[in-house]
């Protein structure tokens, strides 16, 4: 068997830094669900290593995006980020796992969440996730709010906090207009931050935790990192 590519995870990067705690953890947990695989972390922006330094670093390598949406770093900062890696390191550009959302995974993980901060099956739900001005991540962040509220049977409803609507603010108002009962957040984000502030300020009963380093995003990162793999592998070549 050769030797299998790094798994470089390609997170956002934030200027207050409380996102990087919470990558760390979630790489814990990855390499320890597939010991002997080298894990990266890196930033697109606001921390080190960058995408592009620890991707030439890594060598041969596939770099899984620490994003729940498509949009633009995924079209544009990521690849941007790759090529300068294989100019800076003379290898062949790494490969591009899709993004984590949606997927039944993150749903488990959400449900997990939902269910640390006391919510009971029955009390409505508002996804709050960070927006964007791309229609594609608001139309995944919509069939991730659809398979929340298939698990759980409750009213789930996607929220934003910033660049769409609702507002996670209007939505949690919507819903506790509509069920005179306790209002719950789901945060669909992997770390506390300026969006899950926002969030958790928005007035519902509980809200939940940032995905973080929830089992079951480990083994998302994990399945993103094999199909891509999967995805480029030439016919009749070893597995990986």
């Amino acid at each position: 068997m050769s030797e299998r590519p790094a798994l470089v995870a390609v997170a956002h990067g934030t200027r207050d830094g409380r996102d990087t705690p919470a990558v760390r953890a979630l790489l814990r947990r990855v390499a320890a669900l597939r010991p002997g695989l080298t894990v990266r972390e890196a930033y697109l922006q606001f921390a080190d290593p960058l995408a592009a330094d620890s991707l030439a670093a890594a060598g041969d390598a596939v770099a899984v995006p620490l994003l729940l949406s498509p949009g633009y770093h995924v079209r544009a900062d990521l690849p941007q980020a790759v090529a300068a890696a294989a100019t800076a390191s003379g290898r062949a550009p790494a490969r591009i796992a899709a993004v984590l959302g949606p997927d039944p995974l993150l749903t488990e993980a959400l449900v997990g969440r939902l269910g640390e901060a006391g919510w009971v099956p029955g009390d409505p739900v508002v996804l709050a996730a960070a927006g964007s001005s791309d229609p594609a991540a608001i139309a995944t962040v919509r069939t991730a709010g659809r398979l929340l509220a298939e698990a759980t049977g409750s009213p789930v409803t996607a929220a934003f906090a910033a660049a769409a609507e609702p507002s996670i603010v209007r939505a949690v108002a919507d819903l506790r207009a509509a069920h005179p009962c306790r209002i719950a957040v789901a945060s669909y984000l992997i770390a506390a931050g300026h969006f899950h502030d926002l969030a958790a300020a928005a007035g519902a009963d509980l809200v939940a935790g940032p995905l973080a380093d929830h089992p079951a995003l480990a083994r998302l990162v994990l399945a993103r990192y094999d199909a891509a793999l999967a995805a480029r592998r030439a016919p009749g070549s070893e597995p990986v």
